[in-house]
């Protein structure tokens, strides 16, 4: 009796320690990213056409600095990297939580067609009825949640399979994608090259405008999907599981996918639907961290520093050009995209 008393002291303890591991762990993981997109955006704002010193910059955010660092600082490269901080959080988080969701790492929001649904509205409400800023924000965030609507519907049959969801949200999309493209053939050809930057994905020219509208969306979406996701570890085991263990499923994974799909409507709507930082940011969470399911937080942090380093070198990777950061990020999301396809195909044929 005392062996075995001790054994499971000894047990506890064991797992007593592996779990402050894991938690020590995982601060110091998001810590680490924290800091790397601070580093970016204190980079980008610092450096450009007329470079400003360190110290002025921190004048500056801290109320001081002469009126010339304050213009430059304060009101052309501030909000953009700011917002390149809040948009990559979106995105990080969506694609988290839909990869999680459904169980399926091609189950990003721009490649099932949800980021197509909030593009093709917001070329709809420019091109055809010359919405611009707000409205356009809104038509994007309307045409993102529609989407994501009509996806669930037509992969809904007494619930919600992975596999279907993505095959019909790349159909979707795809038919999306032609719109949008049918709409660009009928349009002035500097409407067509104003959209194709948008459409690409560029925070050139954002504004304080661009900005408060999606810190207030922000502040309000991503507190919601972290409420939503308590739910989430149980719907990762199967549905059938989840209700066996008290889940509410369908209740939570609607919650899940209109939360994720507003943030990702809110997020194009201010910056264009930058590709592919809701489809690598999950899985570069998940290997700085194994084992720790979702990494909802993580992905969140990665996905912030993902794009305030990618629009850092989109302004300064080629002389007195500004890329797009949508071609920055697709770099690099690209390659890894063709080698999940590789990956799941050589699987397929071995199994």
């Amino acid at each position: 009796m005392n062996a075995s008393t001790a054994r499971a002291a000894e047990a506890a303890a064991r797992l007593g320690r592996l779990r402050r591991a894991g938690r020590i762990r995982f601060g110091a993981v998001c810590l680490a990213l924290a800091l790397t997109a601070l580093a970016a955006l204190l980079l980008s704002l610092m450096i450009g056409d007329i470079d400003v010193p360190p110290a002025d910059v921190l004048a500056v955010l801290t109320g001081g600095g002469d009126p010339g660092s304050r213009f430059v600082v304060h009101e052309l490269r501030l909000p953009r990297a700011l917002l390149a901080l809040v948009v990559g959080c979106c995105f990080g988080l969506s694609g988290a939580v839909f990869q999680a969701l459904l169980r399926n790492p091609l189950a990003s929001p721009d490649v099932i067609g949800v980021s197509a649904g909030a593009s093709a509205a917001a070329v709809l409400a420019s091109m055809a009825f010359g919405l611009s800023g707000l409205a356009l924000s809104g038509g994007a965030l309307a045409g993102a949640l529609l989407a994501g609507i009509a996806i669930y519907l037509l992969a809904w049959r007494s619930g919600v399979s992975g596999g279907k969801f993505v095959l019909i949200g790349i159909g979707v999309g795809t038919g999306l994608i032609s719109l949008r493209s049918y709409l660009m053939t009928r349009a002035e050809v500097t409407e067509a090259q104003n959209a194709f930057v948008w459409l690409t994905g560029s925070l050139n020219g954002r504004s304080w405008p661009h900005f408060w509208p999606l810190l207030g969306c922000a502040v309000l979406l991503v507190p919601l999907t972290l409420l939503a996701s308590r739910g989430l570890a149980a719907l990762q085991l199967g549905d059938e599981a989840a209700g066996g263990l008290g889940a509410r499923v369908e209740r939570s994974r609607l919650a899940l996918l209109a939360s994720a799909t507003a943030l990702v409507g809110v997020a194009t709507a201010a910056a264009g639907p930058i590709g592919f930082v809701a489809f690598v940011s999950p899985p570069i969470a998940r290997r700085l961290l194994p084992g720790r399911g979702a990494a909802l937080v993580p992905s969140a942090l990665t996905g912030a520093a993902l794009v305030c380093t990618a629009d850092f070198a989109a302004q300064h990777l080629l002389p007195h050009t500004q890329l797009p950061v949508g071609v920055v990020t697709s770099v690099v999301g690209a390659p890894y995209l063709l080698w999940l396809l590789a990956r799941a195909n050589r699987v397929g044929r071995g199994g």
